[in-house]
């Protein structure tokens, strides 16, 4: 067998690996690997090979992987489903006390509950969402 294929076979082998691990250190092993696999078609002799492969590896692994786990690692910034209603401006429909309330959020009619439960607050009036718990919304009177 030829040593391109050799090569090749096992970049595939390493980049399945790497689809089942999420590591990044065995899909940057299998580029490696690929960019061998070119070397050894374009006739370098194997002790060649496995330099091109160690300077590769060595290159990505301590350059391009601390990135790559960088970015998979990142806080999530946008805020999806009842979190990204936290924050948000509503609208009261009907008087809203510590017990029972409604609130129009973004077009859609809530529970609501003033956070501070000695509070009434008056239809008109426009509230900050401060939590989202189940279908209420406990919310706050703008100043």
């Amino acid at each position: 067998m030829d040593p391109w294929l050799i090569w090749l076979i096992v970049s595939g082998v390493m980049i399945v690996a790497e689809i089942f691990t999420l590591t990044a250190a065995l899909g940057m092993l299998g580029v490696a690997a690929l960019i061998t696999s070119a070397s050894a078609a374009a006739g370098l002799s194997a002790p060649f090979q496995f330099l091109v492969f160690t300077v590769v590896s060595a290159v990505t692994l301590l350059f391009l992987r601390p990135v790559a786990v960088r970015h998979l690692h990142q806080p999530q910034t946008e805020r999806f489903g009842v979190e990204a209603l936290v924050g948000q401006a509503a609208y009261v429909v009907s008087d809203v006390t510590g017990r029972d309330g409604r609130v129009r959020i973004g077009g859609e009619e809530w529970s609501a509950r003033a956070y501070d439960e000695t509070l009434v607050i008056p239809r008109g009036a426009t509230v900050d969402v401060l939590e989202i718990s189940g279908t209420t919304a406990f919310v706050y009177p703008r100043e």
